[in-house]
């Protein structure tokens, strides 16, 4: 197995504006970008009035995950790498 082919985590916090709650974002990770995405928290209201947050664990290539990301930032997605963070 090359080093390209070598899957990697990556956890992030993600903000969802309340303009986005129906855009299938964490959906389009999974299908346009071929990662396994575990949610290990999240905030989002039934009501849908204010933004929503949630905690992912990316699991792919380096190359999907920064794919990934630029999709995120394209969107103007607030984004957090917490791979580091130990208190969640």
């Amino acid at each position: 197995m090359t080093s390209e082919n070598t899957l990697t985590n990556k956890r992030i916090r993600l903000r969802i504006p309340k303009d986005y709650h129906q855009e299938p974002v964490i959906s389009r990770l999974v299908s346009d970008y071929g990662l396994t995405i575990n949610i290990t928290a999240a905030i989002l209201g039934a009501n849908a009035v204010g933004d929503g947050w949630f905690d992912l664990e990316l699991q792919g290539t380096d190359a999907q995950i920064q794919s990934a990301l630029t999709y995120l930032h394209e969107l103007e997605l607030e984004v957090w790498d917490d791979t580091k963070a130990t208190d969640w």
